[in-house]
């Protein structure tokens, strides 16, 4: 889907679901990480993370535009468009938009996992951080830890 495609697909779902155009622009931004999308309140601009389309399907994409478009009306009707209040959330129940974007896996990063051993009673930690084998202890049996060994994990966001 092109910024067009889903310049036309927000103003559709504006007419749609809320009743009134939207007159701002649209458009995908792949710097965004860990949210499906982000409303401007200095120039009202809608920013869509293009992974809740490819991940998710154009049923999550439409429930984070109309998030996003909750956002633009209620701050164009003077209201505020936070997510604690209540005119935001029978707003966003009444359309039918997600109140969370779902959560995205990182593409392929690679995280180290450090695994520690008990040399007294031989219970095994595997850890994502080093940890300082002087300081800490085993929590089974008060003995002392050594590092056995490090391999590399998929690592999830968040």
């Amino acid at each position: 889907m092109t910024d067009q495609e889903l310049q036309a697909l927000v103003e559709h779902i504006s007419l749609r679901d809320f009743g009134k155009a939207f007159k701002h622009h649209a458009i995908f931004n792949s710097r965004l990480k860990t949210t499906g999308g982000r409303y401007h309140l200095t120039d009202h601009h809608i920013d869509i993370n293009p992974k809740m389309l490819t991940n998710f399907g154009t049923e999550t994409l439409e429930g984070i535009i109309k998030h996003e478009l909750v956002h633009y009306h209620l701050h164009l009707a003077g209201l505020s468009g936070k997510h604690a209040t209540k005119a935001f959330k029978q707003l966003l129940a009444a359309v039918g938009g997600l109140r969370y974007a779902p959560r995205l896996k990182s593409s392929g990063q690679l995280a180290h996992a450090y695994e520690y051993q008990c040399q007294t009673c031989g219970q095994v930690y595997v850890r994502r951080r080093h940890i300082n084998v002087e300081k800490y202890v085993c929590s089974r049996c008060r003995g002392r830890l050594s590092l056995i060994g490090e391999r590399t994990i998929n690592s999830e966001v968040g």
